[in-house]
């Protein structure tokens, strides 16, 4: 089965005060903290094809730096460097995981919701390529559009 159409469409810009997207970014959050093992929930995952999204890897393993509980709207990646691989998840795509080359260290520039305050982030690792995973949703990606062919694909364990 095919991933849903809003997955491939890249996000409108939100206006980041809109209470709609107040509560769009709670429900996110929500909904993130109910879902086992998940790091990060976009906006387009549930539907909405807009550029809001939320990450926290403060429970990762692989976490290095972390700046706690992350709700954005209408990022961007400003600089990205130390390019590696890794293995990702996500839960538009259940059954599979893929080797997907991303940044190690990224600079990111959004909005808060609610304020509309301007953030820059600088982080690296984990934090890093959950951002990278949330602002490709939002532009319309996804983890399968990065892997470098089928070789790449996995199925996901089952762990019980």
């Amino acid at each position: 089965m095919a991933p849903a159409a809003v997955l491939s469409r890249p996000g409108a810009p939100v206006e980041p005060a809109d209470p709609a997207v107040v509560q769009l970014a709670a429900d996110l959050v929500a909904t993130m903290r109910v879902s086992p093992g998940c790091v990060g929930l976009a906006a387009p995952q549930v539907g909405v094809g807009v550029q809001v999204f939320c990450v926290d890897v403060t429970e990762h393993p692989k976490t290095a730096t972390c700046h706690g509980t992350l709700v954005l709207c209408n990022a961007r990646i400003v600089e990205a460097s130390r390019w590696r691989p890794g293995r990702e998840g996500c839960m538009s795509v259940p059954d599979l995981t893929g080797d997907v080359k991303r940044a190690g260290r990224v600079v990111v520039e959004a909005e808060l919701p609610g304020t509309g305050e301007a953030v820059r982030l600088v982080t690296d690792a984990f934090e890093a390529r959950a951002l990278q995973h949330e602002v490709d949703h939002c532009a319309g990606k996804l983890f399968l559009d990065r892997v470098a062919g089928a070789h790449a694909l996995h199925q996901r364990k089952t762990y019980l």
